[in-house]
């Protein structure tokens, strides 16, 4: 079957990103979106108004296109099952799905798959006097990391727990959500990398990047790491298992902690396009959405190769509450030479909030950290 129209649940920058790809392929999108302010609305060509996880909507959005796939994992696996009894092909599947959503099953499925990851637990609310105590019978320890096990993303329900203090007020803003605990690794560098699977099980990776965060949110990527042969490999076969258990068509992120050394820890997996992806949109010969439209489509996947000798990528985050669209700053970035700049056409700025990203390419991949300095003084302002 010759696909023509796809449906993406999510309306945001991801999205709207695979505008480009989907002119390029002669894909129409169909995007299910709780409002008509998000960026995708712009760039679809039918719109479902819905909340992500309203599976009524998503019968509207199954009605109007050949196959269905996602562009972040908040949704209702329940409901999508029932949909998918009917007929509806999602893309990945909701099996591929159904291990990563809650980030414990995810840390167990890894373990299930003997690939490395920091130690974890269940979070027990028993545990926080006995901590506060000093108690050795409990299996974690300060520092740890504490996250909400569904619907964290960008720092959101991650904690660095660093003592009972931090504990409890930790917990005062996490209520009732189930927790996640990790041991603390104190890495060396953060990896990632994307990688697409297709319906003939054919696996394409990209150059693996390393990710720089600010409070937890990715704010640079540079491409490609600076890496030996030995990590690379292992990374590559970390990725290549984890596609083919699962069976995955689409495109992953995968996230990794490299520490002094030279174990990599697998951190987190995204189901989708990621942000350490955002470089292959100018850097790359097939970018990240070209290969999630291509690999949803049924089509063969593109090459992952890149086309400069290196590229950084910063993310333009809010840092006030503004109505602002930053023309001049902007403009700035813009004439930066070998600059590639997005802008998701947000409304509103809010600290942290994620309003456009700009790739510059590199002739020589050392000058990354200069160039990122740059573009953040020019955004931030010194």
């Amino acid at each position: 079957m010759v696909i023509k129209r796809v449906g993406v649940i999510g309306g945001g920058q991801l999205a709207w990103m695979m505008a480009g790809a989907a002119a390029k392929l002669g894909v129409e999108l169909v995007v299910q979106t709780p409002s008509r302010d998000d960026p995708a609305v712009s760039i679809a060509a039918e719109v479902v108004l819905g909340a992500i996880d309203d599976a009524t909507a998503t019968a509207q959005l199954a009605a109007q296109c050949n196959v269905i796939t996602f562009e972040n994992e908040f949704v209702n696996l329940e409901a999508l099952s029932q949909l998918a009894t009917q007929g509806v092909c999602f893309r990945p599947g909701l099996e591929s799905l159904k291990p990563l959503l809650d980030k414990y099953h995810q840390r167990c499925y890894l373990q299930k798959l003997g690939l490395p990851t920091p130690q974890f637990a269940a979070w027990d609310n028993t545990w926080q006097q006995a901590l506060e105590e000093g108690a050795q019978n409990v299996p974690v320890s300060f520092p740890f990391v504490l996250k909400t096990r569904r619907h964290g993303y960008d720092g959101q329900g991650t904690f660095i727990i660093k003592d009972a203090q931090a504990l409890n007020a930790a917990l005062g803003q996490l209520e009732d959500s189930q927790l996640l605990v990790e041991a603390f690794v104190p890495f060396e560098r953060e990896l990632a990398a994307i990688a697409a699977r297709s319906t003939t099980g054919e696996i394409v990776v990209y150059p693996i990047v390393e990710t720089q965060q600010e409070q937890q949110v990715c704010q640079r990527v540079f491409a490609p790491a600076k890496l030996s042969a030995a990590i690379a490999g292992d990374v590559e076969a970390i990725v290549q298992t984890l596609l083919d258990r699962l069976q995955v068509v689409g495109v992953f992120g995968i996230e990794f902690f490299l520490t002094a050394d030279g174990k990599v820890l697998v951190n987190e997996i995204a189901p989708r396009t990621h942000n350490s992806g955002h470089f292959t949109l100018d850097a790359c010969e097939t970018s990240q959405f070209e290969q999630q439209l291509r690999s949803v489509c049924g089509l063969p996947l593109g090459s992952p190769a890149m086309q400069s000798p290196g590229a950084v990528m910063v993310n333009l985050l809010g840092y006030e509450q503004s109505q602002s669209d930053y023309q001049a700053k902007r403009q700035q970035l813009a004439a930066m030479p070998k600059s590639h700049l997005h802008w998701y056409g947000k409304k509103e700025s809010r600290p942290g909030r994620k309003l456009g990203h700009i790739t510059v390419l590199l002739e020589d991949a050392q000058q990354g950290e200069v160039i990122a300095s740059t573009i953040e003084a020019i955004w931030y302002g010194s």
